[in-house]
C-alpha cells in the first residue's frame, strides 16, 4: 500500500512539476509545450508574472479585440500576465498584458517577429515544426524581456542555453530551401541546357 501511495504521489509530482503556460488547440507539440511551461515556471518564479501562449484554432474576426477575446480564458490566466495570442485560421498574432502597464519597456516588434519570421517562412517544414520554433522562440524573447524590465536573469530561456539549438534549426531551414530550390528551380534549367 505504501508503494502505491509513494507511486501515485511521484506521479502527481511529475504532472505538477511546471504550471501550464499554454492553452494549446493541438497547435503545439508536446515537447515543445514542456519547454514553454519549463521557462514559463522560471519566470514567474522570479519575477511574480506569468507568461502565457494561447494558441488557439478559433477565427478572430478583424475588428474584435485580442482583450475581449482573451476573456474567453480568464479562469485559466492568472494576473499579472503577459500572453502572445496566437490564432493561425485568422492569420493573427498579438502581444497583450494584464495589466497593460506590463508591455512598457518590451520589444513588441522584436517579440512577435520571431515567431512570424519563422511561421510564415517558405520551405519545405511542416506547420506544426515552425508553429513550435516560433512559438518557442517568441517565448523566450517575451520572458527575456519581462525579467531584463525586472532586473533578473533568466537560465531556461534559448539566449541563456540553447542559442545553439536555434543555430541548428535554422541552418536546417535554409538547407532545406536551398535543395528546394537546386531540386526545382536549378537542376532542371541545367538538364535542359545540357539537352540542347
Amino acid at each position: 500500500m505504501r508503494k502505491a501511495r509513494f507511486a501515485l504521489l511521484t506521479l502527481l509530482l511529475t504532472f505538477n512539476l511546471y504550471a501550464n503556460f499554454l492553452i494549446n488547440d493541438h497547435l503545439v507539440s508536446p515537447k515543445a509545450s514542456d519547454y514553454i511551461n519549463k521557462m514559463g515556471s522560471e519566470l514567474k518564479q522570479k519575477t511574480n508574472i506569468n507568461g502565457y501562449i494561447v494558441a488557439t484554432n478559433d477565427k478572430l474576426e478583424r475588428g474584435v479585440s485580442v482583450y475581449d477575446y482573451i476573456n474567453k480564458y480568464s479562469s485559466s490566466l492568472s494576473k499579472p500576465f503577459v500572453a502572445i495570442i496566437f490564432a493561425p485560421n485568422s492569420q493573427r498574432i498579438h502581444l497583450i498584458a494584464k495589466p497593460k502597464e506590463l508591455l512598457n519597456g518590451l520589444d513588441k516588434g522584436e517579440i512577435l517577429d520571431n515567431a512570424i519570421g519563422i511561421i510564415a517562412s517558405k520551405d519545405s517544414n511542416s506547420k506544426q515544426s515552425k508553429y513550435d520554433v516560433g512559438l518557442v522562440q517568441a517565448y523566450s524573447e517575451m520572458a527575456d524581456e519581462i525579467a531584463k524590465v525586472k532586473g533578473v536573469k533568466l537560465d531556461s530561456t534559448i539566449k541563456a542555453g540553447g542559442s545553439w539549438v536555434l543555430k541548428i534549426v535554422n541552418t536546417l531551414i535554409i538547407v532545406g530551401s536551398i535543395v528546394v530550390i537546386w531540386l526545382f528551380f536549378i537542376a532542371p534549367f541545367i538538364r535542359k541546357l545540357k539537352a540542347k
